[in-house]
């Protein structure tokens, strides 16, 4: 009888490690809470005993009618003596015989209090989606302290994920790096995929805090990490590679930009998340613009925004009116560029989300400045050097400098014109955004030639010259691998 005993429980054992949380790519509540309450449990071995000695008492069955057919009556003694710790074979057997849930029984917690939880992070979710980050950040934080308090680890990081993407929002990116950290952290013994949201939205902080470097490896090693373990989850890897593609466009690492781009709509059929399909075309809509394919970006766009307007999510919506502003900007429509941007403006702005604004209203100067609206754009410029900074959106704020500089030489002051395409030359320097680079040693080398100082604008031009030659890797390895055909 011993023997039935010992092997049924290392039978169990052996399920238990085997057992992970799903694989939901989103930012969305993640089903983590039986690995968290698992865990939770270990620390108490004869806690499940108890629970089983009560409900069984109140139930009055005898120790036999539990058992049956599975366990033996001696199993069920030894189990509510606290001399044995249930597998999670067993715990599901009794958990029907007694008539609750296998997270109530393994816990001691109704299982309606995760469901609950679960449904209120969608809430907040939504919160997001259609409203101020700032509204959900409170309900985040309710939310994180409720998971805390219950022992669910999967749905403390679901609300970390969301408190990491109102800090985003917000503009508080060592607050969002933070986050995103600590429920990668959390994470950490779950499988890849359901880590991806994470990884992304960390490398997300970093290419907006200019550092776009590290922002490409933080993706192409979770891709590569994921493409070598035979965990090729669809949705993950789309998110990913999607991800990817903004730092490397930065980065002027077009070729890179458009692979990963055709990657990810390779995986698009088999991944069912309407939204991460919309990130999807967004993305790929900005390597067709690089790559002079202006129609086919805005028919990628109108795919992304009609997803995005039926769910609701307000930011999505505002970044693709954002993105056809500079569509209408390259093709020399700027009146419709002026539309376009300040839809995008007005709705960021409301939802008090103050990089993703002031980025806009950069684009925004631009295109009013060559419309002739040269005092409001420089008004405009003006107000967001205070607003932008080396560690807080350097590429936008080489951007106002670079801005700031032309209309400097329009009106013959070019000392004023040299001190600001300077500024932007250190600030995308330090970012490492070698196209916008190349393009500020341009026009600082020809300021300079007009000036006469020939030998100073030959270094400008040299330096420009030397980031366009760049191979545009990102780390010290290969580009990503492609996934492995099944």
């Amino acid at each position: 009888m011993g023997r039935r005993v010992r092997c049924e429980k290392q039978e169990g054992d052996s399920v238990a490690a085997k057992h992970t949380a799903g694989t939901d790519t989103g930012q969305k509540p993640s089903d983590g809470g039986e690995q968290g309450a698992r865990r939770a449990s270990s620390d108490d071995p004869g806690a499940v005993g108890r629970r089983v000695h009560r409900l069984r008492t109140e139930r009055g069955l005898t120790q036999r009618q539990l058992a049956e057919p599975a366990y033996t009556p001696a199993y069920i003694s030894t189990l509510e003596a606290g001399r044995v710790r249930p597998s999670e074979a067993a715990i599901r057997h009794l958990a029907e015989r007694l008539g609750v849930t296998y997270e109530e029984l393994e816990t001691g917690r109704p299982a309606h209090l995760a469901t609950d939880l679960r449904l209120k992070l969608v809430e907040a979710q939504r919160t997001l989606a259609t409203g101020a980050a700032e509204d959900a950040v409170a309900d985040y934080t309710r939310l994180l302290a409720e998971a805390e308090q219950l022992g669910l680890d999967g749905e403390r990081a679901t609300a970390l994920l969301g408190l990491g993407q109102c800090a985003l929002e917000t503009g508080e990116l060592p607050v969002a790096r933070e986050r995103f950290e600590a429920a990668e952290k959390l994470l950490a013994d779950a499988p890849l995929p359901q880590r991806a949201p994470a990884v992304r939205g960390r490398a997300v902080a970093h290419l907006l805090a200019g550092e776009l470097r590290y922002a490409c490896y933080l993706l192409e090693s979770a891709i590569d990490e994921l493409n070598a373990s035979g965990l090729q989850d669809p949705g993950a890897l789309l998110l990913l590679y999607t991800a990817a593609i903004a730092p490397y466009m930065d980065m002027g690492a077009h070729a890179r930009a458009a692979q990963a781009g055709e990657l990810a709509l390779a995986l698009a059929p088999q991944v069912s998340d309407p939204e991460l399909v919309a990130g999807l075309h967004r993305g790929v809509a900005r390597t067709l613009i690089a790559a002079g394919r202006t129609q086919e970006a805005d028919a990628s766009l109108a795919k992304a925004a009609e997803i995005y307007q039926q769910l609701q999510i307000r930011t999505e919506m505002a970044h693709c009116h954002w993105m056809r502003g500079y569509v209408h900007a390259q093709d020399g429509d700027l009146s419709g560029a002026e539309t376009e941007l300040r839809a995008a403006r007005d709705m960021l702005a409301s939802k008090r989300a103050a990089l993703y604004t002031a980025q806009v209203e950069v684009e925004l100067a631009d295109v009013l400045r060559r419309l002739g609206k040269r005092q409001e754009a420089e008004a405009l410029l003006l107000r967001l050097l205070g607003e932008l900074q080396a560690d807080r959106g350097s590429v936008h704020a080489g951007g106002v400098h670079r801005l700031l500089g032309l209309i400097a030489e329009e009106r013959s002051d070019l000392d004023r014109a040299e001190e600001h395409y300077v500024t932007a030359l250190g600030l995308l320097e330090r970012a490492g955004a070698a196209g916008d680079l190349a393009d500020i040693c341009r026009l600082l080398g020809d300021l300079l030639r007009r000036a006469g100082r020939t030998e100073a604008a030959m270094d400008a031009y040299r330096t420009g010259l030397g980031h366009r030659a760049a191979p545009g890797s990102t780390t010290l390895g290969p580009a990503p691998v492609r996934p492995p055909t099944s």
